[in-house]
């Protein structure tokens, strides 16, 4: 049988955080980019509880694996800087 997938949104709702698209892209905005050394659940704003939620998640290989490393994933990475609409004057 296989495991459910869940999507960012429930993953944030369990933390306990604001899961809007936006409230979501706003966090890993004002979080990323973590150090290559640290671990997901070892950043510094996590609640106890949630990062140990984080760490069971991992750790057990639970249904909710595949989406903590999806946001491990984004908040190791560096952001990408908004593209600008301006007409260049070249």
């Amino acid at each position: 049988m296989e495991q459910p997938v869940h999507p960012f949104a429930e993953l944030f709702a369990q933390l306990g955080l604001p899961n809007s698209e936006t409230e979501i892209r706003q966090f890993i905005g004002r979080h990323s980019p973590l150090p290559d050394t640290m671990r997901l659940e070892e950043a510094p704003f996590w609640t106890p509880a949630q990062a140990q939620l984080l760490r069971e998640e991992r750790i057990d290989d639970a249904d909710w694996a595949m989406v903590v490393d999806q946001l491990n994933i984004a908040l190791h990475s560096r952001p990408v800087p908004p593209v600008s609409t301006a007409a260049n004057d070249d």
